[in-house]
Parts: C-alpha cells; sequence; structure tokens
C-alpha cells in the first residue's frame, strides 16, 4: 500500500460563500428556487451572483467582500428607487425596472442574495450581514 503525501485541502470558493451566507442567519427566504428571473438587462451567465439591496442595508462592505470572493459573476441590483454604492467595477442596476424585478422575485427583506444558474434561481437568502459576520467567515 502506498501513502499518499497530504496535501492542504482548501474548499471551493463556492462552497466557502455557501457556507459562510448560511452561517451569518441569512435565511428563510420567500424567493421560489427554481423560479426563472424576471427580465433583466444582462446576459445571463452559467452561474452568477444576484444581489439586490436597498439604500436601507447598512454597511454590506463585508458581504460584497465575501461575494467576490466567490469567483462568480456579480449582478448587482440598487432597489427601491434611491441610489446606493456598490464596490468599484459594478455597475447596479437601479430604478423603477430594477425594484419591479425585486418585488417580482417576492423579496422580502434586503440584502437578498440569490445564487443562479442558467437563469433560474438555485439558492436563496434574505436578511442582515454585519461586519461581525464577516469576522466568522475567516
Amino acid at each position: 500500500m502506498t501513502r499518499l503525501s497530504r496535501l492542504p485541502i482548501r474548499p471551493a470558493p463556492l462552497t466557502l460563500l455557501l457556507l459562510a451566507l448560511g452561517a451569518s442567519g441569512m435565511g428563510g427566504a420567500r424567493v421560489r428556487l427554481g423560479e426563472v428571473l424576471p427580465p433583466h438587462p444582462w446576459a445571463d451567465s452559467e452561474r452568477e451572483l444576484v444581489v439586490l439591496y436597498s439604500h436601507d442595508c447598512g454597511d454590506i462592505g463585508p458581504l460584497w467582500g465575501v461575494l467576490e470572493g466567490a469567483g462568480l459573476p456579480i449582478r448587482a441590483v440598487n432597489a427601491e428607487d434611491q441610489a446606493a454604492p456598490a464596490p468599484a467595477g459594478l455597475t447596479p442596476w437601479r430604478g423603477e425596472e430594477a425594484t419591479a424585478f425585486s418585488r417580482a422575485l417576492k423579496v422580502s427583506e434586503y440584502p437578498a442574495v440569490l445564487l443562479v444558474q442558467s437563469g433560474r434561481v438555485l439558492n436563496a437568502w434574505e436578511g442582515t450581514f454585519g461586519a461581525q459576520d464577516a469576522g466568522d467567515l475567516k
């Protein structure tokens, strides 16, 4: 029997993202899994993250950092008619159509993060995510 050398195993960034969101208390989303996304202005990717947020989410900087670490395309949807920033390099979709998009998905709380595969919701999280949660993810 040969002995295999022990290599450090690193979880995939997407796995870390899923664990982080699950551990952060984001749960109970009303968004229906398997649902096709309503009309939107971007071309669907095989897998992507759709972040629905509004001006009253508070500081979601740590959330953006976790999401960017997943290595998936991020679609930022700034809903509810008041501009809120997104990280450099992301151009948020804003306005009435963005708000209608969020409401059509039946988002009950911002921020909401959707893991989307080929235009269908694969998983969803809603709720608060603060700096204290980011510390738990490292």
